[in-house]
């Protein structure tokens, strides 16, 4: 009987724990006031007029997110400075996250590439007391911001730098353009889809790298959606996830239209969830 005994009490050392709670892990984006920059993808528009609904409305659902939406159909890069100051304008510093997603309209638009820096010679002085007859002053190669309207980086820099200089203890994170199909929006509005290059010869590849460069010139994390989200218009099986993906009669005017340029509601979750599980990897609040 001591044998059995002793028998069933190293069983029961043996059983598992059950824990009486279950542990809960909340997302640090739970209440965060995120403010979203960028064109038609990004428009609450689109969810007024009952087009579709948003990545974004999408992550407030998910993650808990508060959202102030500025982004505006058609508006590339040089336009964001506007809706940045249309966002201090209305909320000043009270936003914990900012999120810009545009450039696609850049492409669509030709604007040249450009550069991050222009360079040049100069002396400087690098030992010795400073300022002293004594000094070793030699000639280095510095570079300088171009802050340029005209081209993509030069429009990056001079949003990026006021971003910076309004919101120093906020985070901001970079959107790549998604990939680009065939839209015949209007007589006047038709963009051949990715495979084509614009009036400068660039293809759409050249501008998702330009925002990853961005990232690293000005210290801001990148979520590169153009790969994560999986949305890849050119091809017929992913039709589901467009606003109009064949070929088909306006309203208004009675004439063809198709659209793989702009999500629809599938389009957006799908987004939505790429974006969610990056965002778990970033604070949503620097102070």
């Amino acid at each position: 009987m001591k044998k059995i005994a002793v028998v069933i009490a190293m069983l029961c050392l043996a059983l598992p724990v059950v824990a009486k709670s279950k542990a809960e892990i909340k997302s640090q984006w739970q209440g965060a006031r995120v403010a979203y920059l960028g064109d038609s993808i990004t428009d609450k528009k689109q969810v007024d007029r009952g087009q579709n609904d948003t990545y974004w409305v999408y992550l407030e659902k998910m993650l808990g997110i508060k959202s102030y939406v500025y982004g505006i159909s058609g508006h590339q890069w040089h336009q964001i400075p506007g809706q940045t100051e249309k966002l201090i304008a209305e909320h000043g510093q009270e936003v914990d996250a900012i999120m810009i997603f545009v450039g696609t309209n850049d492409y669509n638009a030709s604007v040249p590439l450009g550069e991050w820096f222009t360079e040049e010679v100069v002396n400087v002085e690098v030992s010795g007391p400073r300022g002293s007859k004594s000094g070793v002053v030699t000639e280095r190669k510095k570079r300088t911001l171009v802050l340029d309207k005209s081209t993509v980086r030069g429009r990056i820099n001079i949003a990026m730098a006021q971003l910076k200089r309004e919101y120093p203890t906020k985070q901001i994170i970079l959107l790549t353009p998604i990939h680009r199909g065939t839209a015949l929006l209007s007589d006047r509005n038709i963009q051949p889809d990715e495979l084509h290059a614009n009036g400068v010869g660039e293809y759409i590849d050249a501008y998702v790298d330009v925002v990853k460069e961005a990232a690293n010139v000005w210290a801001v994390p990148v979520i590169d959606l153009n790969s994560i989200c999986g949305l890849y218009p050119l091809e017929e099986s992913n039709a589901l996830y467009w606003r109009r993906p064949s070929l088909g009669k306006s309203s208004k005017s009675g004439k063809g239209r198709i659209d793989r340029l702009h999500p629809n509601s599938a389009g957006h979750l799908r987004m939505a969830r790429a974006l969610a599980y990056q965002l778990l990897g970033y604070p949503a609040k620097l102070d």
